[in-house]
């Protein structure tokens, strides 16, 4: 995976255009499959709080040799944890289970709940550099107008994946 592609974000971070998604993999098997997805290249590692396995990609990330700036973290906030105080709290707990400083992309991972202070939670991380970009997954048209609508920060992303849709409303190129 020499030379791996990037798209750049509206606010300049650099992300990889392909990832490796640890959806499903047990805590048990996550660290190793994380380090394998490493060796062979993927600089990009999509987890969510659901997943259960954030402190074993950061275990692999520890323990790789690759500097932490080489590689692309993705979470996302469970609904169990929306709302502004909850969503807080949550960020810094996945900061801690991926033993790092900083995610490079949060993403609010369903449209349900009160997203609204969860949003507000991501955007004061955000300010605050635990987190180099943020968005949301799995949100439909409709969501997307609702919360850009009560969104400080929709400037992040440029583009639209099929289940990872980043902040792309004001986007020409988008749709």
């Amino acid at each position: 995976m020499e030379n791996m592609q990037t798209v750049k974000l509206n606010n300049g971070v650099e992300m990889p255009q392909m990832d490796y998604g640890v959806y499903q993999v047990s805590p048990a098997e996550c660290e190793r499959c994380v380090s394998d997805a490493l060796k062979v290249g993927y600089r990009m590692i999509d987890t969510a709080q659901a997943y259960h396995n954030e402190e074993g990609v950061g275990n692999a990330v520890r323990h790789s040799g690759i500097d932490r700036g080489e590689i692309f973290l993705v979470s996302k906030i469970w609904i169990s944890n929306y709302g502004y105080e909850k969503a807080k709290a949550s960020i810094d707990k996945s900061l801690r289970k991926l033993q790092t400083d900083y995610i490079d992309l949060m993403l609010l991972h369903q449209p349900f709940c009160d997203r609204y202070g969860a949003y507000r939670a991501l955007e004061e991380a955000y300010k605050e550099g635990k987190l180099r970009a943020i968005g949301v997954s799995n949100f439909y048209p409709d969501h997307f107008i609702d919360i850009a609508d009560f969104a400080a920060h929709w400037q992040n992303c440029r583009f639209i994946m099929r289940f990872m849709a980043c902040n792309c409303i004001t986007e020409s190129n988008c749709m």
